[in-house]
């Protein structure tokens, strides 16, 4: 790719500086090379301005091994959802290396994925490995089906020699041997069960399968000997497999195994509707308090008592904190967990900008990328954002500058977050307000945990908050 593509894609869709973006023409000058040598297709993605995306600015295909994609990809938006271990290289700096992802355009590839870092070692880009393991996953797909059969073959040998075929009438799969006019040499009771419950009569020696079932005869001329595939008959879903014994030109015979998995099939479509419909209720919510938000907003432009104006910055902050659960489940693909890191960094962000005066407040995060659940988020947002903006509001008064750290650990099975200021200290800035008591109701009731104030070893005050987190809440 052409030195000035790469230097004109970061400058429009990138925040990288002239020597970041230098860096990154560096790496892709050696891009072709490096697909050459490893029989891949190689990238360089970088975070959009927004940060929710990253972009590809260069890309090499190899010359040495069929190319994975057939259109260029540079200038196209890499989505979370689809390549989750770009934007967590991106932005925690770790290596991928063997994870699966779907390109564009479709196909599976195995991804490896290491971060380009500038000065400071901050992440400035990445540098993505992919090759393609589509017809990796077919041979799998088909040795795993022939082992299925040959172990169903096995059964029925056993079976036939001793004179009861007791192996393969406890299958729970509808297992017919035909002959290659789909003439049923044999089928186990629970191909016949399946028979009589589709209504179509008693199953027999015999028999023509394609009589049952139409549609199988599309499969019976597929020329591979081992066939998976997923048909609806009768308002039925089923998994079915051909497997071909002997050869195209001397079949001796092929064993068709159904499995119904119209149950299966059914709960995946259920648990759809209903991802969706939460969605569109957190959508809802989050437009809800936004539009709360607006009205209280308005309310203090027309004008409001002194003494009143604080009371409903608070409000209005409570609010945008609770709304920034909702637009972080949004923007991921989860309807019921919430990027700790993320959303703690949203709120301090926020309470820092709205600040009013003169001063100059840094605040300041670290701790592990951790997902939680959302209703127990709500209650975390609440939290912090009474911790922060009473350290906005109290630790700073007699100083024009200073600074808020908000430090969250996992301790084993609980979660320690600490907000730490260099302010005035303990004795003037934490008294009985109607913000703390909102914490401590939130960490015993809701969060089951424990809240402490001490004096910081150096200046000022650390709050520590304490609680425990499900099995299902996990690190990224």
């Amino acid at each position: 790719m052409e030195h000035h593509t790469v230097e004109h894609l970061c400058e429009i869709h990138t925040n990288l500086s002239v020597e970041e973006i230098e860096k990154i023409k560096e790496v892709a000058v050696n891009l072709p090379l490096m697909a050459d040598l490893n029989k891949a297709h190689i990238f360089v993605d970088c975070l959009t301005k927004e940060g929710t995306q990253a972009i590809v600015v260069a890309e090499a295909a190899p010359s040495t091994s069929k190319a994975i994609y057939k259109n260029a990809v540079a200038g196209k938006i890499v989505y979370e959802p689809f390549e989750p271990s770009v934007l967590y290289t991106l932005r925690s700096g770790q290596h991928v290396f063997h994870n699966r992802a779907i390109t564009q355009e479709g196909k599976t590839v195995e991804q490896s994925v290491v971060p380009i870092k500038g000065e400071n070692e901050s992440v400035i880009g990445t540098l993505i490995m992919e090759k393609d393991i589509s017809e990796q996953l077919q041979r799998q797909q088909k040795l795993d089906a022939l082992s299925e059969a040959t172990e169903a073959l096995s059964e029925i040998l056993i079976g036939a020699s001793e004179g009861h075929p007791i192996i393969p009438e406890v299958i729970e799969e509808s297992l017919f041997f035909i002959e290659d006019d789909s003439k049923i040499l044999y089928s186990n009771s629970a191909a016949a069960s399946m028979i009589q419950n589709l209504g179509m009569g008693e199953c027999l020696p015999g028999d023509y399968l394609a009589h049952y079932f139409p549609e199988m005869k599309e499969i019976l001329k597929c020329p591979e000997e081992l066939l998976v595939k997923e048909i609806k008959f009768y308002q039925h879903v089923f998994k079915v497999k051909k497997i071909q014994l002997g050869n195209p030109d001397k079949p001796n015979g092929t064993f068709i195994i159904f499995k119904n998995i119209t149950e299966l099939r059914e709960k995946e479509r259920e648990l759809i509707v209903k991802s969706v419909a939460i969605r569109e209720i957190h959508h809802r919510v989050k437009n809800n308090l936004q539009t709360v938000a607006s009205l209280l907003r308005l309310q203090m432009r027309r004008g409001l008592p002194e003494e009143s104006k604080v009371y409903f910055v608070e409000s209005l902050n409570r609010i945008s904190s609770i709304a920034s659960v909702y637009e972080i489940i949004l923007a991921t693909s989860s309807v019921d967990e919430v990027d700790l890191y993320r959303l703690i960094e949203k709120i301090g962000n926020m309470l820092v900008s709205e600040a009013e005066g003169h001063k100059s407040i840094n605040i300041t995060y670290s701790g592990p990328q951790l997902l939680i659940q959302s209703n127990k988020a709500v209650s975390v947002a609440l939290v912090l954002n009474e911790l922060i903006q009473n350290c906005m509001k109290h630790a700073f008064k007699q100083k024009v500058e200073g600074e808020i750290q908000v430090v969250f650990m996992r301790v084993e099975d609980h979660l320690e977050v600490r907000v730490i200021d260099n302010g005035e200290g303990l004795s003037t800035v934490y008294k009985p307000s109607l913000g703390l008591d909102i914490v401590k109701m939130m960490i015993e009731h809701d969060l089951s945990g424990d809240f402490s104030i001490e004096p910081a070893q150096n200046a000022g005050t650390v709050a520590l908050v304490t609680f425990p987190l499900e099995k299902e809440e996990a690190l990224v």
